[in-house]
């Protein structure tokens, strides 16, 4: 199973448009497709949207004055179909190119919470753009937001991010899976609750990492590799010693995570998903950049966590 970060289908600030997405989604492809030439395995894709969800965030600010604004699972439900379509249309080319006799799907997927959990007292997970000190008590008021001052840029809405519980949609993707290669679960999934035995949206996100550690879990995938925006796991990142690890033990990501190397904000949740993975009967996972895919499902780059 891979998992493509919604970061890495942006290269920089300088690249945002869907042009440039587009630009990092076949490449992205071109990677999944050799490795399915070549090995023929059975894949599932999942992305991330966390990026791209702010983009449609901030259009319907520009025209709330025109438009009601748009809630959260509907964005992103959008995105997983805008994502899907690219690299369901990427994957469907180069197959053709490369000879690969096989078919590709999208599904939207939902991702049963917890509505107890406790991400609900207590949200965290910053959305949308930011907004200045007159605007919070407005927004506060009106919307119903919690919203947290960040970094002294701004002001911006925070929402819970609840844990992944239960994949609506699992038995129909197993089912794909032995025909097709599947992309589903974008941006964890949509976070719904199961209440008086109806499905129901909620105004939350889930982590796309423990989302796509939780499909892989679920479809008894060997292998997890997670892209995103570097070539693999650093200790001391950003530091003048930092230094890329290329192969680890489960013992040694956790007793690493404990000693602070990998946090929250960013490579925290991808480590927290590989160990979850590898516990519950994963044979590897791989963290690596959207160009390397290939060279790190042959150990020649990245970095590799087996249990």
């Amino acid at each position: 199973m891979i998992a493509i970060g919604g970061n890495s289908l942006i290269k920089d600030q300088d690249h945002l448009s869907i042009k440039d997405q587009w630009v990092c989604a076949r490449e992205t492809s071109a990677s999944i497709a050799s490795i399915i030439k070549e090995k023929n395995y059975q894949l599932a894709v999942t992305h991330g949207n966390g990026p791209q969800v702010g983009f449609i965030l901030l259009r319907a600010e520009v025209a709330v004055e025109v438009l009601p604004t748009v809630p959260i699972e509907i964005c992103g439900a959008d995105t997983q179909g805008a994502i899907g379509y690219m690299l369901q249309q990427s994957l469907t080319n180069d197959f053709n190119r490369i000879g690969i006799n096989r078919k590709l799907v999208t599904v939207v997927t939902q991702t049963i919470v917890d509505e107890d959990d406790d991400a609900f007292l207590n949200p965290t997970k910053p959305i949308g753009p930011f907004y200045d000190r007159g605007q919070v008590k407005t927004l506060r008021g009106e919307r119903g937001w919690t919203l947290v001052e960040d970094a002294g840029r701004g002001w911006r809405r925070v929402v819970p991010s609840p844990i992944p519980q239960k994949i609506v949609e699992i038995e129909a993707i197993k089912d794909l899976l032995s025909r097709y290669v599947v992309i589903c679960m974008g941006g964890g999934g949509l976070p719904v609750i199961e209440k008086n035995g109806k499905l129901e949206g909620l105004e939350a996100v889930i982590d796309k990492d423990l989302g796509a550690s939780l499909l892989a879990r679920e479809i008894k995938a060997a292998t997890l590799l997670i892209s995103t925006a570097i070539d693999g796991v650093y200790l001391d990142y950003g530091s003048p010693s930092q230094r890329i690890i290329h192969e680890m033990t489960t013992e040694e990501a956790i007793s690493h995570l404990a000693d602070g190397q990998f946090p929250p904000g960013s490579m925290g949740p991808k480590i927290r998903a590989c160990i979850q993975f590898l516990e519950r009967g994963g044979k590897r996972a791989i963290i690596t950049s959207p160009e390397l895919i290939h060279e790190g499902l042959e150990g020649k780059a990245g970095t590799t966590i087996r249990g």
